[in-house]
């Protein structure tokens, strides 16, 4: 029998707060480090999520980016690189904890280049205005998110990259609305509402996903984590 709804919104959030502990022991064990292959931090990451819940599985690709890698959307799949001394630096992981999906993205920033830290900042910042907008507009649809989130990009002084700004998630794997894509994304082309149930008559939660890029300096960043709770 499926979870009601009380239950996966728990289930939710408890794997999005595994996968919070799993960023916050990457950092704090220097994972992320001058010399280290992008590969090679990706693994050891895999490793650690098994270490510490033992969960080895992830839904999607996992993604360590540094330097210009970080401007190339998801689904680019630029040759490994070695991260600088001066690098940015973005990861992006998708552990599935007790058969609920995970999805957590974020920016580290190696040096002192004032620019990448501002970019780092700014993106906690640009999640949060594109939630208030959300939860303030109850009939908002993906086009709309879209269009308020690239709006904040602007002001802020960076561009919005990649095709969308975020998607579903659930338990896995996690069913597409009527099996269309378009529908299942945060996009421009997305002109339907985002809180439809899904085919079981259960909320449809979204995970919404900020990638800023500064192309004239050749370099991005990214944050995501879910938006309906």
């Amino acid at each position: 029998m499926a979870d009601d709804e009380p239950t996966r919104a728990a289930r939710l959030l408890d794997a999005q707060a595994k996968a919070v502990r799993l960023f916050a022991e990457i950092e704090e064990r220097g994972m992320v480090a001058p010399g280290e292959g992008e590969r090679a931090v990706s693994d050891r990451s895999r490793d650690l999520a098994n270490e510490l819940f033992g969960t080895d599985r992830h839904w999607h690709k996992r993604i360590v980016r540094s330097g210009p890698n970080t401007l190339m959307p998801y689904r680019e799949n630029p040759p490994d690189r070695v991260i600088g001394a001066e690098d940015i630096v973005f990861a992006d992981f998708g552990p599935i904890f007790e058969e609920y999906e995970a999805d957590f993205g974020r920016t580290f920033v190696l040096g002192d280049d004032p620019v990448k830290h501002r970019l780092r900042d700014d993106l906690p910042e640009v999640f949060a205005a594109g939630k208030r907008f959300f939860e303030n507009a109850p009939d908002i649809t993906g086009e709309r998110l879209h269009a308020e989130v690239s709006r904040q990009a602007d002001k802020a002084g960076w561009e919005l990259g990649g095709r969308h700004a975020g998607h579903l998630v659930g338990e896995f794997p996690h069913e597409w609305i009527d099996g269309a894509d378009t529908e299942s994304y945060i996009t421009p082309a997305n002109d339907t509402p985002l809180r439809p149930s899904d085919k079981a008559g259960r909320r449809c939660h979204w995970i919404l996903e900020i990638h800023l890029a500064d192309r004239e300096r050749g370099f991005g960043g990214f944050h995501e984590e879910l938006l309906t709770l």
